[in-house]
């Protein structure tokens, strides 16, 4: 008995849900969370945050072109989100003329507000479980193919109810490993136009060096514009459209924060890991995050060198090295993280209790001994596939050309087929046309050759030759490694090397040409690269991924029967959540302590002129020197950024942070370097979001950007 108790308290021990931890559920915020926020803090209701009744803060947050967050400030449908989300279309629109990057863009009226092709905006509607009509159709002892087919049949279903006689999208999500299903509906809108965009120099002051680091200084936001029909509902672009008249629009305090202050993050977290084995974190430490550096660091030494080299190839490589960067940073940081903060040994301390107190439960044991078992033969048996799979999708896929030349398969295909059907074949023509100008907008013949060089260096080196096409193999061989030879030779000879001949080619293209675009060097090295990575080593990693489905699902359903009284969030998945905390300084290392909050005389201090990511405008520094700061000043300066102890992730990026009042204070935009790791570890005396006050952002658009007609959109107070 004495056993059974230590092993119980044990369990609570290691389960029990960190200070700040945890993406919450806004739907199930009465049932489990409010008195724990208002105890923070908290001023309003949880129907004031989420509610499918009246108006709540939910309707004022967006997804923001599916990876990002934004939020509605003004009821003209004024968007905010940060800089680094709205980086694509300040990039596509940015010309040698009217170079946004460099100079950042300010609409004067509506008319000059610049239309964004693609880019969505999606409110949630409702968020409805519907657990309980899988739980009828899904039995114990179902495959995993047959449960996920009946999943997908189920989902189907209620979702063509749920959409039925509306413009709303509806989708089931999974949750807690696929333990819970959840309904979602939203409203998208397509017409979504550039309003205002401060210059790098601001937007992403610190650049490489900065990213995820505090003390940070970048004022790191955009301005999108939402635009419906005359009837206020969604409709692709037109010259008719007008702002839309949002359902909720955030009020916006410029009061300025305190350590010690409530803080709430809303927004669609992109994915987290919190519940998963030691095997899959030794694995993600040891092979994974290791190996992707490796070849991103070498991807930047590229696109640094070629950027550095002329303003238009800074141009057209500034958003591919962003996104790059970003993860190259983020996983040096999450390792640096879970090893610091003994990780590891964390999950292993819990495997102990958890297989202790299956040993101490017959019937648990029967239904969960197999997990830990089988995660571990999964991962250790599958290393090698797991690491090709990474050289595939970071190198090889990383030479820009070859990925390309994958998109004519289908004409391939269509060309290839016994009836030729004119009617497809010349939609198929038409659809590659379309991505010509798009694809050679932002490619550089010299930049990717030396991708090849190095990219597929690296991928040789590091893939057994029982993992490569036979054709690589054959093709290196008789160039004898020589990487510099072998790219003249595949560049020079093919159709693809630049716009003016893919399209001359897709011009006269018949039939009869199938066999010059099969053979094309470009073509004929990637498409076995592609064959053996679809047939051997996706195949294997997706077989993995079936059965790892099936033993996460039951591991995560197993730790919710150990410790009952736990209250669990699930992993995030882009759906959206509600993080909170408090602001709060951190002490990240021995003897070193960091400020909750940064100013613009920091921006002054780390000045370098000249210098790519350090640079000030003129016109910031003369705003400076004149201490021109208008209402958004505090002790003598301009509040830039404040740290606070909210769970965030990816996809947090550009959600709003808000007060105990559920007013604007702020941007979300980053995590401290030390904390990225609370993707798979909560650790709360060093996990910090970074958010951008949001007094700077209206002193940039106020001030800087001169843009007093957006100012006077919003509310405002103090």
């Amino acid at each position: 008995m004495k056993k059974i108790i230590f092993v119980l308290l044990l369990v609570v021990n290691v389960n029990a849900l960190k200070a700040d931890e945890g993406m919450w559920f806004p739907q199930l915020l009465q049932q489990l969370n409010i008195n724990d926020m208002q105890m923070r803090g908290l001023k309003i209701t949880a129907e004031d945050i989420y509610s499918v009744n009246k108006s709540s803060l939910k309707d004022a947050i967006v997804l923001f072109g599916g990876g990002c967050t934004g939020e509605i400030i003004s009821k003209q449908g004024l968007l905010l989100t940060n800089h680094h989300c709205g980086f694509g279309e300040i990039q596509s629109h940015s010309t040698l003329e009217h170079n946004y990057l460099n100079d950042g863009f300010w609409a004067q009226s509506l008319k000059d507000e610049l239309p964004c092709p693609g880019l969505t905006v999606s409110f949630v509607i409702s968020i409805v479980d519907v657990t309980p009509q899988f739980n009828v159709v899904l039995k114990d002892g179902m495959s995993e193919q047959a449960r996920n087919e009946k999943i997908k049949e189920l989902a189907a279903q209620i979702e063509k109810k749920a959409t039925e006689g509306t413009h709303y999208e509806a989708k089931v999500r999974q949750f807690f490993a696929g333990n819970e299903f959840y309904l979602i509906t939203t409203e998208t809108f397509k017409d979504i136009r550039m309003v205002g965009a401060p210059p790098s120099s601001i937007g992403k002051f610190g650049g490489d060096t900065d990213n995820w680091m505090w003390p940070r200084h970048n004022g790191d936001f955009s301005l999108f514009r939402i635009y419906a029909n005359k009837d206020n509902a969604p409709a692709e672009y037109s010259e008719e459209n007008v702002p839309f008249i949002p359902r909720a629009a955030l009020t916006i305090n410029i009061g300025g924060v305190q350590e010690g202050d409530f803080t709430m993050v809303y927004g669609f977290p992109g994915r987290t890991q919190e519940y998963i084995s030691s095997y899959a974190e030794e694995m993600i430490v040891n092979t994974i995050n290791p190996e992707r550096i490796k070849v991103r660091t070498e991807k930047l030494r590229i696109m640094d060198k070629a950027m550095r080299s002329s303003e238009k190839l800074h141009i057209q490589y500034a958003a591919k090295q962003s996104s790059v960067s970003n993860g190259w940073k983020k996983w040096q940081g999450e390792s640096k993280g879970l090893t610091e903060s003994n990780g590891l040994q964390k999950k292993l301390d819990f495997e102990i209790s958890f297989n202790e107190w299956l040993n101490n439960n017959p019937q648990q044991k029967q239904k969960y001994g197999e997990v830990l078992p089988g995660l571990k033969q999964i991962y250790f048996s599958n290393r090698p596939y797991i690491s090709a799979n990474n050289y595939y999708s970071e190198a090889a896929y990383g030479v820009e050309l070859l990925t390309y030349a994958l998109n004519f398969q289908g004409l391939i295909d269509l060309s290839s087929a016994k009836v030729i059907d004119e009617s497809k074949l010349a939609t198929e023509k038409n659809k590659l046309f379309n991505t010509i100008s798009d694809f050679y907008k932002d490619f550089d013949l010299n930049t990717d050759k030396e991708f090849f060089q190095s990219l597929l260096l690296m991928f040789d080196k590091k893939v057994p030759d029982s993992l490569k096409p036979s054709y690589f193999i054959e093709q290196r061989n008789k160039y004898e490694g020589d990487y510099l030879k072998w790219s003249e030779a595949v560049y020079s000879k093919s159709i693809f090397k630049d716009s003016a001949s893919i399209h001359q080619f897709l011009t006269a293209y018949k039939v009869s040409a199938v066999k010059k675009l099969m053979n094309d060097p470009v073509y004929k090295l990637i498409t076995p690269i592609a064959d053996v990575y679809k047939n051997k080593i996706a195949a294997k990693v997706n077989g993995m991924a079936l059965e790892l489905g099936r033993l996460n699902r039951l591991y995560m359903q197993a730790q919710r029967e150990m410790n009952t009284t736990k209250k669990y969030y699930p992993d995030a998945n882009s759906t959206l959540r509600v993080a909170f905390g408090n602001v709060k300084s951190y002490y990240p290392r021995d003897g070193v302590k960091y400020n909750y909050y940064t100013t613009l005389d920091g921006i002054m201090e780390k000045y370098i002129p000249g210098d790519e990511e350090f640079d000030v405008s003129s016109k910031l520094m003369d705003l400076y020197k004149r201490k021109d700061y208008g209402p958004y000043a505090y002790n003598g300066s301009v509040p830039v950024a404040f740290i606070a102890t909210n769970h965030t992730t990816g996809g947090n990026s550009g959600s709003p942070v808000l007060n105990a009042y559920g007013q604007l204070i702020g941007t979300n935009f980053d995590r401290v370097w030390e904390g990225t790791m609370s993707d798979i570890l909560f650790n709360p005396e060093i996990c910090r979001n970074i958010t951008l006050d949001i007094r700077y952002t209206l002193f940039v658009i106020d001030k800087y950007g001169e843009a007093k007609r957006l100012i006077a959109e919003m509310d405002i107070v103090k």
